[in-house]
């Protein structure tokens, strides 16, 4: 499964979205996530990828997260 897929999974069931609302280009403040949602989502990719996630600073999309993502696993 691709990195953005298991991202998307992850966003809809912390944040209780629909898949197609989770695109690359939707920012978390277009899924209404407050500072503790992206706190959440962050740990468990974290836990799901084996990464770590010191900032969410300059992560403002799903597209951003990633890249962030895939740059941490390749």
């Amino acid at each position: 499964m691709a990195v953005f897929e298991k991202v998307q999974d992850i966003i809809v069931e912390e944040l209780g979205k629909e898949p197609e609302e989770v695109t690359l280009e939707t920012t978390f403040e277009e899924l209404d996530a407050d500072s503790l949602d992206i706190f959440q989502v962050i740990s468990e990719i974290e836990d799901e990828f084996d990464i770590s996630i010191e900032t969410e600073e300059g992560l403002n999309t799903v597209g951003d997260l990633v890249t962030f993502v895939e740059s941490k696993t390749n």
